[in-house]
């Protein structure tokens, strides 16, 4: 791959531009190979398999050997770009002004966005103020309604009453064009919720079990659907059964139920704990972010356009963001992004100069703590997480882990 020729045309912060020259001959055997294997697996009438003459192969399988040709010549070019340059990508490049005519050279540019080099002068000396909540009694009484409410089974309601919001409702919904009914279609939904558009809502609480009600409702301005926004309907709604809960007793026995429990007093030690490790967990992860932004304002770090739009992109994917919708979100969600890549940039930074990825054993051992949370065998939790792709994940945490326990001993954390 020496004759295909590197050339580095611009390079910012986050990004780099390659200028790429395959050379006729190399492009000639790329060819030659790509029709070869096509003459190999080809099949063409009056001709057995792999005997059909190579000029016909070119003629029938024109595009796709171009196209196999292609890549074949920018993974070449690649894997030659990153031996020359000693690149840092974030990704696989992207192809740009590509020119191939008949016996000339191939030439094309190599979009790369790059992690850029950061020069942290200060990760120390800085301030930051510990505080931890109280947990309060109403708090823990909160906690317990949401457990009875989650074990509370739902009861038909008998009476002919109108539904109340935190009832669960069966309806049907149908569209009214004229004096036709058409598509009705059953949901069941809890009230108050926001499962509804807020008219359905309204109109099925002023109906009891049995009625029905010929309305028009309108979408709200932002409602998911854009193109539903502000648009209204004529519809048919009809209310078929109303449930509602019926919460447990707060009581020795429902503590029992809940888990190894021996009277409702020691699940409310329990829930105030639970609620206490929350509380102390979100005064650590304050701690982080504050002395994360300290040391971002102290060095000026910049956030690269190129990262940034990578970031945005990956949440747009997470959210099912549609396209027409790009613009808008991209404007709300730029500085949520641009935070996420300062952030990134500086705990990259720290995990390479001061040597803290996670090793293997590191890693095990946490898998194994993780394993005898959940009384599972370490290796059937190891499998589990490797094929749900969750093993990256656990492996950032404890380097994170690492990296703030590096920094924090760097500074001062008052406490009150």
């Amino acid at each position: 791959m020496a004759d295909i020729l590197i050339k580095t045309t611009s390079e910012q912060p986050g990004a780099a531009l390659l200028a790429v020259t395959v050379p006729p001959e190399h492009v000639k055997e790329a060819e030659e190979r790509a029709t070869t294997d096509y003459q190999r697996r080809a099949r063409l009438p009056g001709f057995r398999r792999g005997k059909a003459p190579a000029a016909i192969v070119k003629k029938q399988f024109a595009e796709d050997i171009r196209q196999q040709v292609l890549g074949e010549l920018v993974r070449e070019s690649w894997t030659a770009a990153l031996a020359q340059e000693a690149l840092k990508p974030i990704a696989d490049p992207h192809i740009h002004n590509l020119k191939w005519e008949a016996g000339a050279p191939v030439t094309f540019e190599f979009h790369v966005e790059l992690k850029p080099d950061l020069k942290l002068e200060r990760l120390g000396g800085f301030r930051v103020k510990r505080s931890v909540a109280q947990v309060s009694d109403e708090q823990v009484t909160e906690q317990l309604h949401e457990l009875r409410e989650q074990r509370a089974p739902w009861i038909p309601v008998e009476s002919a009453e109108a539904p109340k919001p935190k009832d669960l409702v069966s309806i049907t919904v149908a569209t009214r064009v004229g004096e036709a009914v058409k598509e009705p279609q059953a949901h069941q939904l809890v009230l108050g919720e926001g499962r509804a558009v807020p008219d359905v809502e309204e109109r099925i609480m002023g109906l009891t079990p049995g009625q029905s009600i010929d309305t028009t409702v309108r979408f709200p301005d932002d409602f998911a659907e854009e193109a539903k926004r502000g648009q209204t309907r004529d519809v048919r709604i009809t209310l078929h059964e109303v449930k509602r809960q019926q919460l447990p007793e707060l009581d020795d026995a429902f503590a029992r139920e809940v888990g190894d429990f021996d009277s409702l007093d020691a699940l409310r030690r329990t829930v105030r704990e639970d609620l206490e490790k929350e509380a102390a967990r979100e005064a650590d992860a304050r701690v982080r972010a504050e002395l994360i932004e300290q040391i971002i304002a102290a060095n000026r770090v910049a956030a690269p356009r190129a990262l940034v739009e990578r970031v945005l992109a990956l949440y747009a994917q997470a959210y099912g963001i549609p396209e027409d919708r790009w613009d808008a979100f991209a404007t709300e969600f730029r500085p949520v992004a641009e935070a996420q890549v300062r952030r990134d940039l500086v705990l990259d930074h720290v995990v390479e100069r001061e040597q803290l990825r996670v090793n293997e054993a590191e890693l095990d051992e946490r898998i194994q703590e993780l394993a005898r949370r959940r009384n599972m065998p370490a290796a059937e939790l190891y499998a589990s997480l490797e094929k749900a792709k969750r093993l990256r994940d656990i492996e950032r945490g404890l380097t994170e882990e690492k990296v703030f326990a590096y920094l924090l001993s760097q500074s001062t954390v008052e406490q009150p």
